[in-house]
């Protein structure tokens, strides 16, 4: 084998593994994704295989029931599987909740063509005049699609347990009355009920940056069910150093053949 040909063989063992290291490197951080808040147990430590392993534990929202504004009785557990965008309003409401509902409005627009991945939950915190009328009047004000944007009433206990407890919208609204909640904020939370981030519904960029997280927790996967492609990650150097092997042992094969031709 003359020096020409080893030096092909060993750029084919090379390469490959260089490119996969690369992409391996500048791939980690390529999608940053959402980022997930609320830890009442950081961590879970248990043993397999003689092996340390810690999970973290996030605070899944409680499932909560409410009676939309078409009068049908619903809750969260109704929407497994579904992202989920919250905010909460009253329709007596004359400062901020109508331009939160004409953002809603944009939000569920922008989700025309995938309207059954999210789902957007305007929850009145004024149970008491918010009937179940006026929250169709207010729907239908705001053009809203009554299957995938709900306007919810309920228990004024439990909706502000949920808003305070369950949301942390005290954390994320540092301002936020706890005796009458009223905030800007839109407040996502994952197919799994783990609050993903709030967004100020007048903000642009906000908003902007809602639209972004939406689609990309769609393509989320739960790490216990990964893809059935990050099985071949380990043996990837293996695949392409069998790739330059075969390209290499063609080349000679070529070569050699011209050699021969030219005799």
């Amino acid at each position: 084998m003359n020096k020409k040909a080893v030096l092909a063989l060993l750029l084919a063992f090379v390469m490959p593994l260089a490119g996969y290291f690369i992409v391996d490197y500048y791939s980690k951080d390529a999608v940053h994704m959402p980022h997930r808040y609320f830890t009442p147990d950081s961590v879970v430590v248990s043993s397999k295989n003689g092996k340390v392993i810690t999970d973290t534990i996030w605070h899944k929202v409680k499932n909560i029931e409410f009676t939309n504004q078409l009068g049908k009785k619903v809750s969260l557990n109704d929407l497994n599987g579904k992202i989920l965008v919250i905010n909460f309003f009253f329709t007596r409401c004359p400062s901020i909740c109508p331009g939160l509902a004409r953002s809603m409005k944009r939000l569920q627009d922008s989700f025309l063509k995938n309207d059954s991945i999210v789902q957007f939950i305007s929850i009145s915190v004024d149970p008491e005049h918010d009937s179940i009328p006026q929250l169709r009047k207010f729907a239908d004000y705001h053009n809203a699609n009554h299957d995938s944007w709900w306007f919810v009433t309920g228990n004024k206990k439990e909706i502000y347990d949920f808003a305070l407890n369950e949301l942390k919208a005290g954390i994320a609204d540092s301002a936020l009355d706890s005796t009458f909640i009223h905030t800007e904020n839109f407040f996502l939370l994952d197919s799994n009920r783990i609050v993903r981030g709030w967004f100020n519904g007048f903000d642009t960029l906000k908003q902007a940056e809602l639209v972004r997280d939406i689609p990309l927790l769609m393509l989320e996967k739960d790490k216990k069910t990964p893809s059935v492609f990050r099985e071949f990650i380990p043996i990837l150097p293996i695949i392409f150093i069998a790739i330059g092997i075969v390209f290499v042992t063609v080349f000679i094969f070529n070569k050699q053949k011209n050699i021969q031709e030219k005799k």
